[in-house]
Formats: C-alpha cells, structure tokens, sequence
C-alpha cells in the first residue's frame, strides 16, 4: 500500500464517491417502482395486479448487467436518444431492484391483519385513505429489514457499472492495479470500502427501522446502564404453613 501515491489515492476515492451516488440514486428510483408496484399488486382490479406483477416476474428475471447494455446500447436504435452510461446503469439498477422490492411491499402490506382494513371501512375511509392511514403505516416496519438485505445487494451491484467504463470503486481499483501491477493491497482496500459502506447503510436502516416502529408503539423497552429497566414488585411475608398459630401469648 506504501506503494500508492496520493493521484491513485484520489483514484480510488472518487470512484467511491462516484459509488455512493449510484447506490442513492438507484435506491430512491427503486423504493419508487418498488411502492408503485407492490401496491399495484394489492390492487383490486385484476387487470392492475396482472400488469405489475407481469413488470414484476420480467424484471426480476432479467439480468441487470444485459439491461444496462440494452439500454445504452439498443434503446437510442429505436427511440435515437442516448443515455449516459451512468444514468443507464442508473435506470438498470433501480428497475431490476424496485421489482425486487415490490416483492417485499406486497408481503409487508398482504401481512396486515384484515381486520384493520374493515375497521376502515367501518369508518368511510376511502381506499387511498385506508392504504395511507392504516396499511402502510402498519406494513412500513416490516418492510425495512429485507429492504436492508436488498439495499446492501444494490450496493454491490453497483460493481457492473465498471464493465460500462463507469468510474467507480471497482473501476478506479482496475486502473490503479494496473499502474502500480500491485492486486493484493488494492483490492483488499476497496474490500474495506464495500463494507464500510454496508455497515453504514445497515446502522442507518437499524435507525430508520426503531423509529418506524415507534411511530405505531413498538419501540423496546427503555434501557439504564445497558440492562432493562423492570419493576419488583415486593413479596409478602408468609407464615409456615407447619406452625400452628394461637389465639393468644403462651
């Protein structure tokens, strides 16, 4: 690592901002396809539930890497606009991700009792307000930890970009092995990248996930000193049961 100048130190370092960008922008897109889609699944009409789960089953089932190429290199053959290459990935990623997501949406939202949804029926609230007021609020905890799970894949996903020239952590990594001929100390620090970033972004969802269970009165019991708190409640004293007791003083 000594071998290292601060140019390929600055290599490295854009590529992981570069990175971080991509897992933003790719997760925003896919949260939306992934919400507009899992309750599109919920739907109703039968001809809605149909459609998103036919986007749902293509998508999941294509290769994000082939997606990337079929949108940089054939989608401006038939509409004759390009994309930059890191915007297709960009629109690749959140895609095939967001039908991942819709997945976890359905679940989260199917896994409210239906209970719930009559006693919003009971009360005239309209579809839109039953799902916004009662659903969601409900399936939002459940939702946070496999969004975690697919968060951290995005992630990782995001090394395909490099194959497209895109500049990013594994890109930068190939250049700089390739300047200095060193595999080992480069590819072990951009290890150590991936999973600062995982760790980041996992501690930051832990955080989401407690105040989105506090916000329907499942936050864990207040801790001091690292142990619970929990009440005693004193015992009476008991009389044995093999002593016979008298009326009066012997």
């Amino acid at each position: 690592m000594t071998d290292l100048t601060w140019g390929l130190w600055e290599l490295l370092l854009k590529g992981l901002w570069l990175t971080v960008q991509l897992t933003v922008f790719s997760a925003l897109l896919g949260a939306a396809v992934a919400f507009v889609v899992g309750v599109a699944r919920t739907h109703r009409l039968r001809s809605v539930r149909v459609v998103s789960g036919a986007y749902m089953e293509i998508f999941r089932g294509t290769s994000a890497l082939v997606l990337m190429f079929w949108i940089f290199f054939v989608l401006p053959v038939g509409f004759g606009w390009q994309l930059m290459p890191m915007w297709a990935a960009i629109l690749a990623l959140g895609l095939s991700y967001g039908a991942y997501g819709s997945e976890i949406v359905r679940g989260a939202i199917a896994a409210v009792a239906p209970a719930q949804q009559e006693a919003g029926i009971a009360l005239s609230f309209s579809p839109w307000q039953r799902l916004t007021k009662i659903v969601l609020p409900q399936a939002w905890p459940e939702m946070i930890p496999p969004a975690n799970n697919l968060l951290i894949e995005l992630l990782k996903g995001t090394a395909l970009v490099s194959i497209m020239g895109v500049a990013d952590i594994t890109f930068g990594a190939s250049l700089v092995r390739n300047a200095t001929g060193q595999s080992a100390p480069v590819y072990t620090i951009i290890l150590v990248m991936y999973f600062v970033l995982a760790f980041t972004l996992t501690r930051g969802m832990r955080v989401l996930e407690r105040h989105a269970k506090a916000g329907i009165g499942q936050a864990p019991a207040a801790k001091s000193g690292g142990l619970r708190r929990t009440a005693r409640v004193p015992r009476q004293a008991e009389a044995p049961r093999d002593v016979p007791t008298t009326g009066g003083a012997s």
